[in-house]
């Protein structure tokens, strides 16, 4: 046999055993596979999260009560054994500053990083401890995440998770949300709901259903004297060049423009008396 076959052969067979030996075979291996690793990352999270002070741990509790394991929660265990910060950071307050909350979805997440990183040594900046998805989730969890937080600003939205939401029921959860808010003392301020391409995979039914929803939250908003954050129309007419295409969500470029309109409006509100 000639060398070159030899070696071809010898290379096959090798590719072969490093295959068997790394990639599952069934949907069951692959499964094993997967539940094997997020052990191995949970056991260093833990690990990780045992070297942290108390205040810390706690809130890496809350994190792993509601971030959800499908998603958010790995990542975030991934990030922190990696040494990487995120939206989800713990912060440590000066107490010289005043409070802030930003409330949101996957959005809000993008633009939390920025936005912090703006309002450096003017405020401290917390972010809900998940992706609060629609209003209906709002209902249900506003208490935990409000916390015991003394919040000067809350910044927040609710809207591409509520697109298939019926009107009224939309309008009355954002009135409960406002309520429950107020009571804190806090300044609020609402974000309008981004826009999305119009080429978007989810449709031309979402641009329209965005549009709607930003209606009644802003009439909403107006009713109870709710500081509005248009983010809608701040990122329409630059649009192309910032939004993912055919997506729902932004590059990195985005989420900086963002992050710089929405420590804007929150200095604005800290400078009222």
């Amino acid at each position: 046999m000639k060398p070159l076959v030899l070696l071809l052969l010898s290379a096959a067979t090798l590719n072969a055993q490093i295959k068997s030996q790394n990639e599952p075979t069934n949907a069951a291996e692959a499964a094993a596979k997967k539940a094997a690793e997020d052990k191995a990352v949970d056991e260093k999270y833990q690990a990780w999260k045992a070297t942290l002070p108390a205040d810390q741990q706690a809130w890496e509790t809350v994190l792993e009560q509601n971030l959800g394991n499908g998603f958010y929660l790995p990542l975030h265990k991934k990030d922190k054994i990696a040494g990487r910060s995120n939206a989800w950071d713990f912060v440590q307050d000066d107490p010289k500053l005043p409070l802030v909350l930003l409330i949101g979805d996957s959005i809000s997440r993008g633009y939390t990083i920025d936005t912090r990183k703006a309002l450096a040594g003017k405020a401290n900046v917390h972010r809900a401890p998940e992706n609060c998805g629609p209003t209906a989730n709002g209902v249900k969890k506003i208490d935990i995440w409000l916390g015991d937080g003394k919040w000067d600003v809350i910044h927040f939205n609710f809207g591409i998770h509520d697109r298939k939401t019926p009107a009224a029921d939309y309008e009355q959860r954002l009135e409960t949300l406002i309520a429950r808010m107020k009571q804190t003392g806090a300044k609020l301020i609402f974000a309008t709901t981004t826009p999305v391409p119009p080429d978007t995979k989810d449709g031309p039914e979402l641009v329209t259903q965005i549009a709607e929803k930003n209606e009644i939250a802003l009439r909403v908003m107006k009713k109870n004297g709710v500081v509005i954050d248009d983010l809608y129309s701040f990122l329409k007419p630059q649009l192309e060049g910032i939004a993912n295409p055919q997506d729902v969500h932004y590059n990195a470029k985005g989420y900086a423009l963002m992050g710089q309109q929405v420590a804007k409006s929150i200095l604005e509100q800290l400078s009222q008396p």
